[in-house]
């Protein structure tokens, strides 16, 4: 085949644009003033350290739990492409975080939309500074962290909803520019003390908005954009690679959700214990209640019923863990599970292809999530919070509904937008050969092979991978 010049530099230019990218940032980063660490540490509390030292590593750990609840129910032939786009999100935003992310997100206020990129660029002053106004008893740099590992997951979650024909390079570049154009503004709004949402009266303890349904909204438009696999255009059911896999997914988001709500807190206080315990009593509720819900549909229980329904409450009671009681935590999880499983349902009849039903769990789930948030806070569980619809304030609960629709619209349009320019950049989606091949080989030229041990007749013991199993029995 032949190419020109300008067919070799485009080529080029693309191979080395993020290695290129990457060493500028770490040979800037050598010119940046080292200052004295935590000047004045009068304010911190050990305790509240110690806990969100805890929270910070337990939220970091949901990101390969979520690499192995998604891995476990695409294709075996995609298992490792749909895991390493959770995990890579882990490098790619750190490194954004530090060098302009966390001003974007919580820097000095610009019309109540953005962060100043100056306030902390390559994270400027973060050591020696003084705590966050929110988090007084905590340094700053820990605050810092604490909200890094949401930022890592957020992009995360969209993976499910492009599995199995996204392009790696282009996946990249959307978790750039999803970090930097549509979750930064969403945590300035919503998080800083000068963000609009704020100042508005809306409230999100953990991410309800600013994780989940902009994550939910990103996958619909993604889905959107990519236009239907191949196996979905043809009605071709596909069985999940490894269901253990995805039990251990979920057990590990569930616990590392202890830290995303509970952490919230900014310390080791009785609201923090609240937190996590609506957190439990949520996940538990909500993944009987999609279990259940699937035998009086006529279906049989199973494993990944409960599993989905559980991250589904999870996902709903984010926004509200630290505002409602724990009785109530009960109907949140179990009326957002039927919801969601309502969505899926319906979802599976029309055109759009979200391979992992991000948008019906996540999206719709923190959107029932907020909506209910509005209904059911109350001062007695957060002093500092507001009562709900359900104790007599519907003005809460109306300004919930108004900041739902902001974020819902910024949300899908900012991320429909990110994906288009990306197509223009390069394609977004895999040719039909290397979706038929699997992106685990077409993409990283790597495959997920799953070892069965065989015992046979003289007792020798055989490890063989699943086609090899079919052909000796």
């Amino acid at each position: 085949m032949y190419y020109n010049y300008t067919d070799f530099m485009k080529i080029d230019l693309k191979r080395i644009a993020p290695f290129s990218i990457l060493a500028v940032i770490a040979i800037t980063s050598i010119f940046i003033p080292s200052l004295r660490s935590f000047a004045d540490t009068s304010k911190y509390n050990g305790a509240d350290i110690a806990w969100l030292l805890v929270a910070t590593a337990l939220v970091f750990l949901m990101t390969p739990g979520l690499a192995f609840f998604y891995g476990g129910m695409v294709h075996r032939k995609n298992v490792i492409s749909t895991m390493i786009k959770s995990v890579v999100a882990a490098g790619v935003v750190s490194v954004l975080w530090i060098t302009v992310g966390f001003s974007l997100a919580f820097g000095d206020t610009i019309g109540g939309f953005i962060g100043s990129p100056a306030t902390f660029l390559f994270f400027k002053g973060v050591n020696s500074g003084g705590p966050w106004s929110l988090a007084p008893t905590i340094p700053l740099t820990l605050f810092a962290f604490f909200q890094l590992m949401f930022a890592i997951i957020t992009p995360g979650l969209v993976v499910g909803a492009v599995a199995e024909r996204i392009r790696f390079t282009s996946y990249i570049l959307f978790i750039c520019l999803f970090s930097i154009f549509v979750y930064s503004p969403l945590a300035h709004w919503t998080w800083h003390p000068e963000g609009f949402l704020f100042k508005m009266g809306a409230f999100d303890f953990a991410g309800g908005t600013v994780v989940h349904i902009s994550a939910g909204m990103a996958a619909l438009a993604g889905a959107l954009v990519l236009k239907r696999r191949r196996v979905h255009q043809e009605n071709r059911e596909i069985p999940p690679a490894n269901i253990p896999y995805v039990l251990i997914g979920t057990g590990l988001l569930w616990f590392g959700w202890f830290g995303f709500n509970g952490g919230s807190a900014f310390g080791a206080n009785e609201l923090a214990v609240s937190a996590l315990a609506t957190t439990n009593i949520a996940a538990a509720s909500a993944g009987l209640s999609w279990m259940f819900f699937d035998v009086v549909r006529g279906k049989k229980p199973s494993v990944l019923g409960f599993c989905i329904g559980a991250v589904v409450g999870l996902v709903a009671i984010t926004p509200g863990a630290g505002y409602v009681a724990i009785p109530q935590s009960i109907f949140i999880g179990a009326f957002t599970a039927i919801v969601s499983n309502l969505a899926v349902h319906w979802k599976s009849k029309t055109r759009l292809d979200d391979t992992l039903d991000v948008f019906p769990c996540h999206g719709v789930g923190g959107i029932v999530g907020m909506l209910l948030t509005g209904l059911f806070a109350t001062k007695s569980v957060n002093p500092n919070g507001v009562d709900g619809l359900f104790y007599g304030n519907p003005d809460f609960f109306f300004t919930q509904v108004k900041a739902l629709a902001i974020v819902i619209t910024f949300s899908f349009v900012g991320s429909y937008l990110i994906f288009k320019l990306i197509n223009i950049i390069q394609p977004i989606r895999v040719t039909m050969e290397e979706e038929e091949e699997g992106l685990d080989a077409s993409q990283h030229n790597e495959k997920y092979s799953q070892g069965t041990l065989i015992v046979s007749d003289n007792g020798s013991v055989y490890e063989t991978d699943a086609e090899r199993v079919k052909q000796i029995i």
